[in-house]
């Protein structure tokens, strides 16, 4: 099966500054990439050069086997979503008119509009002017418009900026659904929390270049971070002390029987073992390195290298 997205020794330059460096990296269809990366990173850069706005210095991209600005572009772009991280629609056009318009261009059915409108949930606001819409209903206009036409590869930029708790777990709700479908996703957030039950991989980029690529659990084992367990024990029981394993990398207690240890994630079995024959044990979890620690290890490695060799 044709990949939805192929990145080849893609480079990008604006000048002396390298927004892309020889990025190599492949979406599959019905899969959700999470895309990251500090501000500069490159990953809005990506983007445009897959929807063929911009053209590449070096490399190739292909979009579902085609180049994205070569002679069929304009029926390929009928097969994308895109929704930018800074929405900006006409302020004096209702709702429903805008996107009346994005289904227009997109020769989608005008019975689209009232779906979608609903589904971001901006039925109710449909008829007022955008200039009277906040940032978060902004965007989810700009979500909507990205639905148009259900788009075999949707590429969404910060998608959940400026949402509430509820509407941001709706915008994955519906990625959720999208993939189903075997739409292929590239998310990029800075919420890192929020996206990372939701993607099948993650690329990780820093100035440019691809850090690291992989599942959550492929990123983990590669970064072997410490793990974290979180012990309970009755208020009155004597804690773990410094040396009650060499596994244990730190002991934190905060008070009234809670306790948070570091381990080594190669020793959690062995750890686990000792701590279940402390007296007074209430509760025990384990927690595996967040997305948000990943991608901070990952990160300072390109800082760490690029001192080493300045």
């Amino acid at each position: 099966m044709t990949n939805a997205v192929d990145l080849e020794q893609l480079s990008c330059h604006f000048g002396d500054v390298k927004a892309l460096d020889q990025l190599d990296l492949a979406v599959h269809q019905g899969e959700i990439l999470g895309l990251l990366g500090h501000n500069g990173a490159g990953k809005s850069t990506a983007m445009k050069l897959i929807l063929g706005i911009l053209s590449a210095s070096s490399g190739q991209v292909r979009v579902f086997g085609e180049d994205p600005r070569g002679p069929d572009s304009g029926r390929l772009r009928f097969q994308l979503g895109y929704l930018p991280e800074n929405v900006s629609f006409y302020d004096n056009l209702s709702g429903r008119e805008v996107l009346a318009y994005f289904a227009r261009l997109k020769r989608v059915a005008p019975s689209e509009v009232d779906r979608l409108l609903t589904r971001v949930g901006l039925d109710h606001a449909a008829r007022r002017r955008v200039r009277t819409y906040s940032k978060g209903m902004r965007q989810r206009l700009g979500l909507a418009q990205a639905l148009l036409g259900e788009p075999r590869l949707l590429l969404l930029d910060e998608p959940t900026a400026g949402l509430d708790p509820m509407a941001t777990r709706d915008v994955y709700n519906t990625i959720d659904e999208l993939r189903s479908r075997g739409t292929a996703v590239i998310v990029s957030s800075h919420v890192l929390p929020g996206i990372e039950k939701h993607v099948d991989r993650v690329a990780i980029l820093g100035r440019g270049r691809l850090l690291a690529e992989g599942t959550i659990e492929a990123l983990r084992s590669d970064a072997e971070l410490p793990l974290t367990i979180r012990l309970r024990q009755q208020a009155s029981t004597e804690p773990p002390g410094p040396h009650f394993h060499s596994a244990i990398l730190g002991i934190t207690d905060e008070g009234d029987g809670n306790r948070v240890l570091t381990v080594q994630p190669e020793h959690k079995l062995t750890v686990l073992n000792e701590l279940l024959k402390l007296p007074g044990i209430e509760d025990l979890s384990i927690e595996p390195p967040t997305l948000e620690h990943l991608y901070t290890h990952f990160d300072s490695e390109l800082n760490e290298g690029e001192t080493q060799y300045a």
